[in-house]
């Protein structure tokens, strides 16, 4: 019974992972307006100061509220694949757990620097944006904007359930698909991480589903 509870919890948490990604899509690239390339770095302290709360909130569910769910669908995946793929199943469960602190210290990092440098920008707006660029870099560098980790977690958990059918094969060819281009995310190129950004929401939504539809021992 407790495994039971365990898959459909991590069903209701992956679905709630595809919707954290909807939502970041939305705000992110439909209700903010980001100062263009030009703009100086008092423009572009004023932006993040009118939109301190919106990122903060973004910051806080797209990757601290995200990291805490994906830890229990990385550990109830793991529950459910151990069985017949117990080496497998624990090398996916290591990258899960380390996807699972990437994006959090992520969003941790991003949310303390982002109050600092608006109490630095009030004296120095351009040493603010400096430092700004400097958190960014290391932000993108954890887990914004790469997604290696993620995609190895999700690779190899596909690969499990092509050998076992733990999940229906259009799932698990979806779940090969988000892997692969997560892990070319390792070049820089905006569109791999479009793409895994989307079809992961897919995918998270998909399994989240099938782990509540057919919740296993």
């Amino acid at each position: 019974m407790i495994s039971k509870n365990l898959q459909k919890i991590g069903g209701f948490c992956s679905i709630f992972e595809g919707l954290i990604y909807i939502i970041a899509f939305i705000i992110y690239g439909g209700i903010l307006e980001y100062p263009d390339k030009n703009a100086t770095a008092k423009e572009e302290l004023v932006f993040l100061s009118e939109n301190y709360i919106t990122l903060s909130f973004l910051n806080f569910t797209s990757y601290i509220l995200f990291g805490i769910l994906l830890s229990v669908v990385v550990l109830a995946i793991h529950k459910r694949l151990i069985k017949d793929a117990p080496n497998l199943s624990k090398l996916a469960f290591i990258f899960g757990v380390i996807w699972v602190g990437l994006v959090i210290a992520c969003g941790m990092i991003t949310n303390i620097g982002l109050n600092s440098i608006l109490e630095i920008g009030i004296t120095s707006p351009e040493n603010a944006m400096q430092i700004w660029s400097s958190i960014s870099i290391v932000s993108e560098g954890l887990g914004g904007g790469n997604e290696i980790v993620g995609g190895i977690w999700v690779l190899l958990i596909s690969i499990i359930s092509l050998k076992n059918t733990s999940f229906s094969k259009p799932l698990t060819l979806l779940g090969v698909l988000v892997g692969i281009v997560g892990i070319l995310t390792i070049y820089p190129l905006d569109l791999f991480t479009e793409i895994f950004g989307l079809s992961q929401i897919i995918w998270f939504i998909w399994i989240g589903i099938a782990m509540i539809r057919k919740p296993v021992m």
